[in-house]
C-alpha cells in the first residue's frame, strides 16, 4: 500500500473517531479501529519512523500484535499524525488523544469536521500558513480573499461594483479595459479627464491593464493571465464573450479550476437570451417602475439609483465565493451566470407577489404596506423626519409618549393585523400627528421611547451624520493622481482579517507592465505589445 493509500485509510480512522460511532464488530471495539489490520498497523509504524520520526521504542505499541493492544496505542498513532500533514492531506489536531477499549468512545474533545478537500479560504486554520511572494504592487493589508486572483472584464457599473467587492476583501483583481477604457471614466464632474467620480467609486482595490482584445496578440495576452486566475468576471452578452473565442469552452480547457462568472441581462435558455440590457430597462422588467407609479403620483419612474446593478452585482459575489468553496472541494471550477431579470424579479416578487403566491390568486399582488401613500418621510413642523412604528410593543411606546391613549380603543391600531389591514388609515394619522412639533423635538421624544427614527438627510447632509462620522465612514483619502478625495469604508467587519483596502482607482493601464511581467512576459515581448498597439505603457506622472 502505497503512503497516500496509507494516509487515506488513517484519515478515515481518524475521522470516524471523532464522529463517535456505536457500530460495533465485536464486544467494547469501535468498528473505526478495524481499518487497520496488523500488516497495515505494521506499515503504519514504518511510515511514521520514517516520516514523523516516531519509533517503535517511543511508541512500543506499533509492535501490538492483537487488534485490541493495537486499539490500546491508536491515541498515541493519532497524535503522531497530529503533527504531521500527508501529502495532500489535512489531519486535524488531536490533543492528548487516548480511547478507552472498556466501552464506545466518545467523540474526542474539540476535534474539526474534516473536508473531504480543505478550503484554504473558509478553514485557514486546518492549513499550514502559505508562503507568497508578492507582486511589485502588492496591497500590505490583505483581507479574507487573500490569495484569490480575479480577472476583471467588467465594465460601467453592475460586475465593476461585484469585483470592487471582491478586492475590497483582499483578492488581486486585474481590471482589463480596451484602448479606450472603462466609459464610465468619462462621467463627470472630473479633476482630470478619464478619471469620474462614478469610477473612482466603483473601481478602488484593483490593478488596470488595457489590452485591445479584438487583436490575438491582446486575446493570447489575457489567456496568459486566465491561465493562473481562480476568477473571471465578465457582463457583456456570452454571445460577444464566444466571438472574442474567450467562451467557457475556450477558457476551461486553459484552466480547469477557473470560476467563469458572467453577469448579463437574461437567462441563457430563455427567448431574451441574447438582447442587450440596462439597469433601467430591467428596473421595469422586473415591475420596480409600476410599484413606483402605484406608490406615488400614479407615473411610472425608476428608483433615482443604479438599483439593479447594485444588487446583481452583490448576488454575483456570493455566487462566485460559493463557486470557489466548491471548487476547492472538488478540484475543478465552473461556468456561473447570473441574470439581470430572473435576479430582480425574485428580489421585486419576494415581496410583493402577495395573493398571487396562490393559484387561483387570491389578489392582483402587492405588499400593502409597502404601496400605502403615506409610507414616506413624514413632514414635521419645520421639516422632515423617517420613523417607523412597527410592532405592538413600539405602537404601545409611542401612544404613552404622544398621549394619545384614544388609539388604544380603537380597533384599527388594536394589533398588528388590524394595522396591517388599515395601513392607509394608520399612516395618514401618523402624518397628521408628526405636523405638530418640529423635528428636533420629535427626535428627542422618539429615541427616549425607543421608536425607531432617523434624519432624512440629503446627499450633503449625509457626510456629516453623527454616527456615520463615528465610524469613519468618509474618509478623505490622498489620489496618487487626484488628490483629495471622499472614500468610503468596506460596510462589512471581520474579527481576524479585516479589510482595510488601501488601493484606489487606477489610471488606464497603470499596471499594464508589471502585470504582464508577473505573467511571464519579457521586457521585449511588452515592448512589441505596446509598439503593435495591444496594450499601453502605463501614464507619466503629468498624464
Amino acid at each position: 500500500m502505497s503512503p497516500l493509500n496509507l494516509y487515506a485509510r488513517v484519515r478515515f480512522c481518524l475521522l470516524l473517531v471523532h464522529t463517535g460511532p456505536r457500530v460495533q464488530r465485536a464486544p467494547g471495539l469501535p468498528c473505526a479501529l478495524y481499518l487497520l489490520g496488523r500488516n497495515e498497523f505494521a506499515k503504519l509504524g514504518r511510515m511514521l519512523s520514517r516520516e514523523c520520526g516516531v519509533t517503535s521504542s517511543g511508541c512500543p505499541g506499533l509492535r501490538a500484535g492483537t487488534q485490541t493492544a493495537r486499539t490500546r496505542v491508536f491515541g498515541s498513532v493519532a497524535d503522531a499524525f497530529c503533527n504531521h500533514q500527508g501529502p495532500g492531506l489535512w489531519v486535524p489536531a488531536f490533543a492528548g488523544t487516548t480511547l478507552n477499549v472498556a466501552r464506545t468512545h466518545t467523540p474526542i474533545r474539540r476535534a474539526r469536521l474534516i473536508l473531504p478537500a480543505p478550503c484554504r479560504y473558509v478553514a485557514r486554520e486546518r492549513r499550514r500558513p502559505m508562503r507568497r511572494t508578492r507582486h511589485p504592487g502588492a496591497k500590505r493589508n490583505m483581507g479574507p480573499l487573500e490569495g484569490i486572483k480575479v480577472i476583471d472584464m467588467t465594465t460601467v457599473l453592475m460586475g465593476p461594483y461585484a469585483t470592487q467587492m471582491l478586492g475590497d476583501y483582499g483578492a488581486d483583481v486585474i481590471k482589463v479595459e480596451s484602448p479606450d477604457g472603462d466609459v464610465t471614466r468619462q462621467i463627470g464632474p472630473t479633476r482630470h479627464p478619464g478619471m469620474g467620480p462614478v469610477f473612482l467609486n466603483t473601481n478602488r482595490s484593483k490593478r488596470s491593464i488595457c489590452l485591445d482584445l479584438k487583436n490575438s496578440a491582446g486575446r493570447d495576452a489575457v489567456l496568459r493571465l486566465i491561465e493562473t486566475a481562480d476568477v473571471l468576471m465578465y457582463n457583456v452578452r456570452p454571445q460577444a464573450m464566444a466571438r472574442l473565442q474567450l467562451g467557457y469552452d475556450v477558457v476551461s480547457k486553459l484552466n480547469p479550476r477557473l470560476v467563469y462568472a458572467g453577469v448579463f441581462g437574461f437567462g441563457q435558455d430563455g427567448p431574451y437570451a441574447a438582447k442587450p440590457a440596462y439597469d433601467d430597462l430591467i428596473q421595469g422588467g422586473s415591475a420596480l417602475a409600476h410599484l413606483m407609479a402605484i406608490g406615488g403620483d400614479g407615473t411610472p419612474r425608476y428608483v433615482p439609483n443604479a438599483l439593479v446593478d447594485r444588487i446583481v452585482g452583490t448576488h454575483a459575489v456570493g455566487a462566485i465565493l460559493a463557486s470557489v468553496i466548491h471548487r476547492d472541494r472538488s478540484g475543478h471550477g465552473q461556468r456561473v451566470d447570473i441574470p439581470m431579470l430572473e435576479t430582480m424579479s425574485s428580489f421585486v416578487m419576494g415581496d410583493h407577489m402577495g395573493g398571487l403566491t396562490y393559484e387561483p390568486p387570491l389578489d392582483k399582488g402587492g405588499y400593502a404596506r409597502h404601496l400605502s401613500p403615506d409610507r414616506r418621510p413624514y413632514k414635521t413642523s419645520d421639516g422632515y423626519i423617517c420613523v417607523i412604528v412597527y410592532n405592538d410593543k413600539q405602537w404601545d411606546n409611542f401612544i404613552k409618549a404622544t398621549g394619545r391613549d384614544d388609539l388604544r380603543t380603537d380597533p384599527k391600531f388594536a394589533t398588528f393585523a388590524a394595522r396591517a389591514i388599515n395601513i392607509d388609515f394608520v399612516y395618514a394619522e401618523l402624518a397628521r400627528m408628526l405636523l405638530e412639533r418640529t423635528t428636533a423635538e420629535w427626535s428627542e421624544l422618539l429615541n427616549k421611547a425607543d421608536i425607531p427614527t432617523l434624519p432624512m438627510h440629503s446627499l450633503e447632509s449625509i457626510l456629516t451624520d453623527e454616527h456615520l462620522t463615528a465610524v469613519n465612514f468618509f474618509p478623505v483619502v490622498d489620489h496618487p493622481t487626484e488628490g483629495a478625495i471622499r472614500s468610503m469604508r468596506v460596510p462589512a467587519t471581520w474579527s481576524d482579517t479585516p479589510a482595510k483596502p488601501e488601493r484606489l482607482a487606477p489610471r488606464l493601464s497603470e499596471h499594464s507592465e508589471e502585470i504582464l511581467c508577473e505573467a511571464g512576459f519579457s521586457a521585449s515581448e511588452i515592448a512589441a505589445l505596446i509598439r503593435d498597439g495591444v496594450t499601453k505603457p502605463a501614464p507619466g506622472p503629468q498624464d
